[in-house]
């Protein structure tokens, strides 16, 4: 998957004598990183090699000397390197950047109130948020909540969550086999799922951390939300369509387990388009679920996909492409007490041939 994670470690005075106390990270979505397709979100890639340049671990910077050199030979490495290195690179850069803004701030902490008081602060924002979902579990009460949903395929996503007392644990046994295709999702994707419907459960604003998880066990077995790594990318299943797409149905799976709301339009709609010389990536926006209490949300982002799309402006200003159309489908969202969120339209016309493709998911025999 075109997500690119870059983490800094934190020492509490410069030099080789600090002591590592904290690490800031940050992940972007890297709109290009090779694949058999432009945008590297391929809709037929059968490993991780066709996906993109796949980056293990490296070191971007080494006793101060940066190795974006290095980073750059390996972009422009392998079967299906980035068609855009520039960008790729100037990301990054951002990101270093960005982690050291973090850094800072950290540090400034530390110099103000004293290391003991921030690291015993941090404990007391993971500790406040573990008492806050032992709390919702209990209010959900003992018992075991299932659920099933499918893929377009067919493939089952199944959940069991059992609640005793002031903890859970969340079985998906049932699920599928490993794909042939890219709806392969990992066990990282599958903790983001789970964790994001259970902060939906505290029911109020909190740091998102750790401690949502604390009295919570997650068991995945062998199946399609947990393939083996191999000892190459040609080996190893495709996953970027698991990212995107499954992460949407194991939401929709676990809301339902748990009643908490009917299901959005359940797909990221990931729309690619580009040639040899750029991608461009978006995810289009759709109808929310209704819950017990209120309507769904017309025309939002829902659930494991949160960004917003390019502004017109700039997208015709830098792409080949015009938007002749992003309204709302009125009435397309279903009645009912409560009615679901409605859908929208969004046409595009493309000024010179570009390889198009769409990602997505909803469209076979299993609706919301």
């Amino acid at each position: 998957m075109p997500d690119v994670t870059v983490v800094t470690p934190v020492f509490t005075t410069d030099g080789a004598s600090g002591r590592l106390v904290f690490f800031t990270a940050s992940r972007a979505h890297h709109a290009e990183i090779g694949g058999i397709r432009p945008g590297s979100l391929p809709p037929f890639s059968r490993n991780l090699a066709e996906e993109g340049v796949l980056i293990r671990g490296m070191k971007l910077v080494e006793r101060g000397q940066s190795r974006l050199h290095d980073l750059k030979t390996l972009l422009l490495s392998g079967a299906y390197p980035t068609r855009n290195v520039a960008d790729n690179l100037a990301d990054v850069e951002a990101q270093v950047a960005a982690n050291h803004r973090g850094s800072g701030d950290l540090r400034r902490l530390v110099e103000r109130y004293g290391l003991p008081v921030v690291l015993a602060y941090m404990r007391h924002i993971q500790a406040a948020a573990e008492r806050k979902m032992r709390a919702a579990l209990a209010r959900l009460g003992d018992g075991e909540y299932r659920f099933v949903d499918h893929l377009d395929d067919g493939s089952p996503i199944a959940a069991k969550i059992t609640v005793r007392g002031e903890t859970a644990t969340i079985d998906f046994t049932g699920t599928g086999a490993v794909l042939p295709g890219n709806l392969n999702a990992n066990r990282a994707i599958v903790t983001a799922a789970v964790m994001y419907c259970l902060r939906a459960m505290i029911g109020e604003e909190i740091p998102l951390n750790q401690g949502v998880l604390a009295p919570v066990e997650i068991v995945v077995p062998d199946c399609l939300l947990n393939p083996h790594e191999g000892p190459s990318p040609e080996t190893s299943a495709a996953v970027v369509g698991g990212n995107v797409e499954t992460s949407q149905r194991v939401v929709d799976v676990l809301l339902g387990a748990l009643q908490l709301a009917a299901a959005s339009q359940g797909t990221m709609n990931n729309l690619v388009f580009g040639d040899a010389h750029f991608g461009y990536y978006e995810t289009i926006c759709g109808g929310a679920g209704a819950t017990a209490d209120a309507d769904g949300a017309d025309a939002v982002h829902t659930h494991m996909t949160n960004t917003r799309l390019t502004d017109p402006e700039v997208i015709e200003h830098r792409y080949p492409v015009r938007v002749r159309e992003f309204s709302i489908r009125r009435g397309s969202g279903g009645g009912g007490r409560r009615r679901g969120g409605d859908g929208i339209v969004r046409k595009l016309e493309f000024l010179r041939p570009l390889e198009v493709s769409i990602v997505s998911q909803r469209r076979g025999p299993y609706p919301p």
